[in-house]
């Protein structure tokens, strides 16, 4: 048999009803078949896949391991078919749960306040939104949408750009008075650098040097930090200087919180806010497309 013979999404919506009904006679009648087409289609399944799916005993079904993989994916890719049969009989109007992945300080900063109105736009769709600075993986954690900050790995994701900021090193008028003011980039060694404690593209804080071309300092202190947040607040509280982004720091250097340090060595690079995703904007759902096209027209950094 051809796969194009196979009614592959059947065979999935039976078996899934077959685990969640608790036995064959069960999905039978939700799916109006006999118990003996239930389990010969079962069968055919398990041979075609080359693996048991169900341990089956006169009391009960068990899912082996195979089999729990086969129904998660199963429930996900129904509930897939069921969101693009939902979408485009309504016209692709955004609809379902979209999952938001974004940078700490971009999330609270820029997104958090826009939700209220993007949700108010849309109503039809529900929020799932994660911040973290930890680079995660869009499909293995199910997001439609991440927000990254600074370089991009190579991948298949796709990347629109919602806006660029500079980064400088800063320090608190607290921490200064009592270490005094690098003058230079080979001062930083008697100062207390703050770094991250996740894996970042870029480790290192360059500088330029007096011949034009870049240094690398690598951050040496007494405190990792897991996000941009924490560590604004720890440079805040005077423990050491930080290279943030401008985006998170600017009210507090306008405000005298924050000092910037060794600008005349900033080579003032800058990186990239960007929205990433999976797939080109013509095969996007709907939900996902909307807020693409709302984080394009709202963000202003």
């Amino acid at each position: 048999m051809s796969r194009q013979d196979i009614n592959r999404s059947g065979e999935m919506d039976v078996f899934v009803r077959v685990i969640e009904l608790g036995g064959f006679s069960a999905a039978a009648r939700a799916c109006r078949m006999t118990p003996s087409a239930v389990s010969k289609l079962i069968a055919r399944l398990e041979t075609r896949l080359g693996v048991r799916l169900i341990n089956r005993s006169t009391r009960s079904l068990q899912l082996t391991a195979e089999g729990a993989v086969f129904y998660e994916r199963a429930v996900q890719i129904l509930g897939d078919l069921d969101t693009a049969e939902r979408e485009a009989a309504a016209g692709a109007s955004p609809r379902g749960r979209l999952r938001v992945n974004a940078n700490v300080a971009f999330g609270r900063r820029y997104l958090v306040p826009l939700i209220p109105d993007f949700l108010a736009r849309y109503p039809q769709v529900s929020l799932d939104l994660v911040l973290t600075d930890t680079v995660v993986d869009l499909l293995e954690q199910r997001a439609d949408v991440a927000i990254r900050v600074g370089p991009l790995r190579e991948s298949r994701l796709v990347a629109r750009k919602l806006g660029i900021s500079r980064v400088a090193v800063v320090a608190s008028p607290g921490y200064l008075a009592r270490h005094g003011m690098p003058e230079t980039p080979a001062d930083l060694v008697k100062h207390n650098l703050l770094g991250f404690s996740f894996t970042r593209l870029v480790e290192g804080w360059p500088f330029r040097d007096e011949t034009g071309g870049i240094v690398t300092v690598s951050p040496v202190g007494n405190a990792l930090a897991s996000d941009g947040e924490t560590m604004l607040e720890l440079v805040l509280a005077g423990l050491g200087l930080a290279r943030l982004s401008v985006m998170q720091t600017r009210d507090d250097i306008a405000a005298g919180r924050l000092v910037p340090v060794l600008e005349p060595y900033n080579p003032g690079d800058t990186e990239d806010i960007s929205a990433i995703f999976v797939g080109q904007g013509g095969h996007l759902p709907a939900r996902v497309r909307a807020f693409l096209d709302y984080l394009v027209e709202t963000v202003r950094l």
